[in-house]
């Protein structure tokens, strides 16, 4: 019984010290991610910084049924996807949308390498659009997509990253009415917003953002 009666107090008294040290705790992981936040702001990393310093070939290739209703969309996406990757990825080199459309128009090809080959890339970010939608219904707008993405080395052939990245859907969370804007207005509204998904994943972005995107198609 001595035993006992002398174990319980001591436990007690260990366990009252633990928990006066959990403020403290806290407080310190506050200041620690206050810290982190002040230095590195809402940005998240890159899953893939490999186009640094690189020449870059960007392709867009959409599946057989997607082109002829929506012949130029895959090279819109290209043309958007280009600008952010010049304007976000350090020392990058892109080789001019041009210059690509040309080849791809001219020769016949199967895999994205050739292309790079032939147009002196160091990489080409190739872009399988495998969806792509404007409309939710006869009279709303609700845009869909889905892209597999693979960035190859030209000079091995070898795959360097891939990622399919989840549907995008635009906006997330209601429809907008086909008479409240033009086609083509909502069209190039969802490109941007199917590029900035690629993108993303070459260089940092504010995690946030995603979260506009309603508001962001009421403009």
């Amino acid at each position: 019984m001595d035993r006992s009666g002398t174990g319980c107090p001591r436990f007690l008294l260990l366990l009252a010290m633990l928990l006066a040290t959990l403020p403290a705790i806290s407080g310190c992981a506050s200041a620690l991610a206050t810290a982190v936040y002040l230095v590195k702001g809402t940005n998240e990393d890159p899953e893939f910084t490999g186009l640094r310093e690189k020449k870059v070939a960007v392709v867009c290739r959409p599946l057989v049924e997607l082109q002829y209703r929506n012949a130029s969309v895959a090279r819109d996406i290209s043309h958007q996807v280009v600008l952010r990757l010049k304007q976000n990825v350090r020392k990058i080199e892109v080789v001019d949308e041009r210059k690509v459309a040309e080849w791809t128009d001219e020769n016949a090809w199967d895999e994205y390498p050739e292309i790079g080959k032939a147009i002196d890339a160091n990489l080409v970010l190739g872009i399988d659009l495998e969806e792509f939608s404007l409309y939710q219904g006869q009279t709303v707008y609700q845009g869909k997509a889905t892209v597999s993405l693979k960035v190859y080395d030209c000079t091995t052939g070898e795959v360097v990253f891939q990622k399919r990245v989840p549907q995008v859907i635009y906006p997330p969370n209601r429809v907008v009415a086909a008479s409240d804007v033009q086609e083509n207005a909502f069209r190039q509204q969802f490109v941007g917003v199917l590029a900035d998904q690629i993108g993303k994943l070459f260089y940092p972005y504010d995690r946030y953002t995603d979260f506009a995107m309603d508001s962001r198609s009421m403009e």
